[in-house]
C-alpha cells in the first residue's frame, strides 16, 4: 500500500506498575508468562496495520481483544506503551502536545457507542460544540452545523435537547458532530451496539450513505461480523491484544489464518459475502450456458436464477468468460465447502 493516510509499527499498549520493563528501545518484549506474573496487562501487542486514504477498515473482535484500545491509540488518545502511530508519515507520539491537539479537533473527528451528547445543548448545539471549542465564530458554527445536521436527517430538529430525540436520531447528532470538522479520519467505535437491530441497520444504511458522498477514511471498530460485512472494505480480527489477520471478507471465509479466525467466520453469511469468482469452476470447451453473471457479483445476487436453471452460468470478467457457477456450487456455498477458483 503507497502512503498509507494512518500506520501503526509495533504497538503495544501494556497496564501495570512494572510495564516499562517489558519496553526496549520503544520496542514490546515480553513472553505473556513474564507479563502475568509481573502483573502487567497487554491490552494491545506487537500490532502492525496500514489504513489508505478512503478505507473503510474495521477492527474487530470479541470483548476484551483489545479493540477500543487499539483505536484509542490509533485516534492519539492514548499514548502507546511502544511502538509508533503514524498520520500522513509523521509519528503522533513524538509530536509536542499542542500541535497533536490540532490534530484531533482538525483532522480527527469520533462517534462513540454511548452517543456522548451534551444534554444541556440543543442538536444545533451539540453539532456545533467541537467548532466553538475550535474557536470558530458563531454565525460560521452554526452554518456549518445546520449543513450536517441536514446532511444527516435531522433538519426541523435543531432547537430539540437529547432527551427529546430516540436512539437513532441521538446517535446522528453524534454523527453530525463528529463530522462538523469536516476531519480526515472518521473513527467510530462500536457505534450502533446500543441500537435496536431496525435502528442499527438503518444506521449502518446511513454510514454508506455518507460515506459514498463524502469519501472519508474510516476506521470502524465492531464485535459484529455481519456489520463488518456491510461497510468494511477490509477486516482486522484481534484476540488478546493481537491481530490474527487482515483481509476482505471474502479473503477471510476463504484463507482463514488461523484457527480462531476460522471460528470466528464460520457462520457468516457466505451468501451475502462470497463472488462469483471464488465459487466457479473452469468453463468446459463449447458450454451451453443458461445465463451470465459478473465475476466480482455475490452469490446472493444470483443465487436463486442458478438454482432454478437446468444448465450453468458463465462468469465473466470485462466481458470475457472465465468460468462457470452452477447448482452445485450454490450447494457448496450453503453448506461452507470452497470450490477452487478458476485461473483467469
Amino acid at each position: 500500500m503507497s502512503h498509507p493516510i494512518l500506520a501503526c509499527r509495533g504497538v503495544a499498549k501494556l497496564y501495570g506498575a512494572k510495564a516499562s520493563r517489558f519496553v526496549r528501545d520503544g520496542r514490546f518484549a515480553g513472553a505473556p508468562e513474564e507479563l502475568s506474573a509481573a502483573g502487567v496487562v497487554s491490552a494491545v501487542r506487537d500490532v502492525d496495520l496500514e489504513i489508505a486514504r478512503g478505507e473503510t477498515f474495521v477492527i474487530m473482535g470479541l470483548s476484551g481483544s483489545g479493540k477500543s484500545t487499539l483505536v484509542r491509540c490509533l485516534s492519539a488518545l492514548t499514548p502507546p506503551s511502544a511502538g509508533e502511530v503514524l498520520f500522513e508519515g509523521k509519528n503522533l507520539n513524538a509530536m509536542a502536545e499542542g500541535d497533536l491537539l490540532q490534530i484531533r479537533r482538525h483532522q480527527m473527528g469520533m462517534v462513540f457507542q454511548n452517543f456522548a451528547l451534551l444534554p444541556h445543548l440543543t442538536v444545533l448545539g451539540n453539532v456545533a460544540f467541537p467548532l466553538d471549542v475550535q474557536g470558530v465564530r458563531k454565525a460560521e458554527r452554526e452554518a456549518k452545523a445546520l449543513e450536517m445536521i441536514r446532511l444527516v436527517g435531522l433538519s426541523g430538529r435543531e432547537g430539540r435537547f437529547p432527551r427529546e430525540l430516540s436512539g437513532g436520531q441521538q446517535q446522528r447528532v453524534g454523527i453530525a458532530r463528529s463530522l462538523a470538522v469536516k476531519p480526515d479520519l472518521w473513527f467510530l467505535d462500536e457505534p450502533f451496539s446500543a441500537l435496536d437491530p431496525l435502528i442499527r441497520r438503518e444506521m449502518q444504511d446511513e454510514v454508506l450513505r455518507l460515506q459514498g458522498l463524502l469519501k472519508k477514511t474510516i476506521v470502524f471498530i465492531t464485535h459484529d461480523f455481519d456489520e463488518a460485512v456491510r461497510i468494511a472494505d477490509r477486516i482486522a480480527i484481534m484476540k488478546d491484544g493481537r491481530i490474527e489477520q487482515i483481509g476482505t471478507a471474502e479473503e477471510l471465509v476463504l484463507h482463514p489464518a488461523t484457527d480462531y479466525v476460522r471460528a470466528f467466520t464460520q457462520e457468516a453469511p457466505r451468501a451475502k459475502i462470497l463472488t462469483a469468482r471464488a465459487v466457479m469452476a473452469p468453463a468446459p470447451s463449447g458450454a451451453d450456458f443458461a445465463g451470465r453473471v459478473e465475476a466480482r457479483a455475490r452469490i446472493a445476487s444470483f443465487a436463486h436464477e442458478v438454482e432454478a436453471a437446468d444448465r450453468p452460468f458463465a462468469v465473466v470478467d470485462g466481458g470475457a468468460v472465465i468460468g462457470v457457477v452452477d447448482r452445485l456450487a450454490m450447494i457448496d456455498v450453503l453448506v461452507g465447502r470452497e470450490r477452487k477458483a478458476a485461473a483467469a
